[in-house]
């Protein structure tokens, strides 16, 4: 502990923060400092403390107060001082007037930390996306993705990962995400030689984003099954990922594993992530409806989804009726918006379902019902409705899908009498999914459980050591005098 004390007392300061500079600038030398402890003492739980105080105040950042804090950080003159604030557009006379005498002095021996150089790249590319300048964020991400090569210290990996994704983000904004895949696999590549995790985590993301932005599912696949797998280091990341791997999975027809994926996705994504848990229902809602399942009125009437959700809650609603004129008319008014969710592919494949959900109605409507009211029944538009209604009654049954037997020679469907569920193991299936649920949950639990860093190393006192001994003395005490009662 001696030696941490004073490895602490030695921390080079970059300047005192000045009481009149204004609070977005205070908060951000604070953040600094914050980096350079965690830089000194290597501990990755500050830099990523640091990044989560930064996003509280990234729309309050501005050219001015970004200029100061740059000029604070990093040498001026240095080459990284010239680089980060080429960057910047320049403040306006209009703007606060700031106490550039505290902010921009610098002691004469300081030496810049490479972490706090990535920082101030990481926060001009977040002014630059929020500002809508997109060609100037790409040329950002581009310079700090080539510092951050040239860095080999592991405690910058929390830093470096933030960095990735805003590096991908600024190109796909500007239509050109094809052009960085293979600087993405090479970075890949080169947080597995360093054993960077979190990096590679991200990484393996951000591809599998490319690709599907691309709708290149068979890559993705390739690549996914091809990737290491490793406990999640972000719940963020890991949500991206079941959410990419839920697409893929839609997309090759494995609806069962796409459900459980998309599922855990929306539950473990934050409160705060509105948009992304939008995302997740609306293709879960989707890959329910092709396994034949109906969703809760719930998920629909979730506090600010109720706009989004309303065309997948009016199609859910056509399906649960299985009425297929209701369907094409949903289809074609929700078309532009189903367009923009790429899940108009997915939505075509829900026809058969309108239909074996409508036939399962009638089966259990009528005893014996002809092929021709069938036929009107579904509202088959074919040329010859009759035949077709005959070949989707066969199929059915063929897959087990109603109760019926079908009568070729009169052109009847002849149903059978539905039987007691509780007779059958469904309800054992709906139990034993549930209990699963919850001993998933619970063990995910267990493994998400964080302790304290060297808890296990710390040496017990002699006054607890005392206690103990003490303790196990009375207990081994009376434990002998319950054994001499026993005889």
């Amino acid at each position: 502990m001696t030696q941490d004390v004073e490895m602490k007392d030695t921390h080079p300061q970059s300047s005192s923060i000045s009481s009149s500079d204004p609070p977005t600038l205070k908060h951000l030398k604070e953040i600094g400092s914050l980096l350079e402890t965690g830089s000194y003492t290597k501990e990755t739980r500050r830099i990523s403390r640091a990044i989560r105080l930064t996003f509280a105040i990234r729309r309050k950042l501005t050219a001015r107060v970004l200029n100061c804090f740059v000029d604070y950080a990093l040498s001026p003159g240095s080459e990284a001082h010239g680089k980060i604030t080429a960057f910047l557009p320049k403040g306006g006379e209009h703007e606060m007037e700031v106490d550039t005498a505290t902010s921009a002095v610098q002691p004469s021996g300081k030496s810049t930390l490479p972490e706090l150089e990535i920082y101030c790249y990481l926060i001009v590319l977040l002014f630059l996306i929020d500002q809508k300048l997109y060609n100037k964020a790409k040329s950002c991400a581009s310079a700090s993705i080539a510092c951050l090569k040239s860095l080999k210290r592991r405690v910058a990996d929390v830093l470096a990962s933030k960095l990735y994704s805003f590096y991908s983000l600024s190109y796909e904004l500007t239509g050109d995400l094809a052009e960085i895949r293979g600087e993405l696999f090479a970075l890949h590549r080169l947080a597995t030689l360093h054993h960077d995790e979190l990096g590679q985590e991200t990484l393996l993301n951000l591809l599998l984003r490319n690709y599907l932005h691309y709708n290149l599912y068979d890559l993705a696949e390739k690549l996914r099954s091809k990737a290491p797998s490793f406990g999640a280091h972000s719940n963020q990341q890991h949500c991206r990922h079941l959410f990419y791997v839920g697409k893929i999975q839609t997309i090759q027809l494995e609806y069962t594993d796409a459900k459980e994926s998309l599922l855990q996705a929306a539950r473990k994504a934050p409160v705060a992530a509105r948009g992304f848990r939008i995302q997740c229902n609306k293709w879960a809602v989707i890959v329910r409806l092709l396994l034949g399942e109906i969703p809760e009125r719930t998920i629909f009437m979730q506090k600010g989804m109720e706009m989004a959700l309303r065309p997948y809650f009016e199609l859910t609603n056509a399906v649960r009726i299985g009425d297929l004129e209701l369907f094409r008319k949903v289809t074609e008014k929700f078309s532009s918006t189903f367009d923009k969710d790429r899940t108009h592919n997915l939505i075509v494949r829900l026809r058969h379902n309108v239909i074996r959900t409508g036939l399962r109605n009638i089966s259990i409507s009528y005893s014996r019902i002809s092929l021709a009211d069938v036929a009107t029944k579904l509202r088959l538009d074919s040329p010859n409705p009759v035949a077709d209604a005959e070949s989707i009654v066969a199929k059915a049954i063929r897959d087990g899908a109603i109760d019926a037997t079908l009568d070729h020679k009169n052109g009847w469907m002849l149903s059978k009498e539905t039987g007691d569920i509780y007779s059958t193991t469904e309800p054992q299936s709906a139990f034993d999914s549930r209990i699963a649920f919850c001993l998933n949950m619970h063990n995910e639990a267990v493994r998400a459980l964080r302790y304290p860093p060297n808890s296990h190393k710390e040496k017990e006192s002699a006054e607890k050591r005392r206690e103990r001994q003490q303790q196990e003395q009375e207990l081994a005490k009376h434990i002998a005098e319950e054994e001499d009662d026993d005889f």
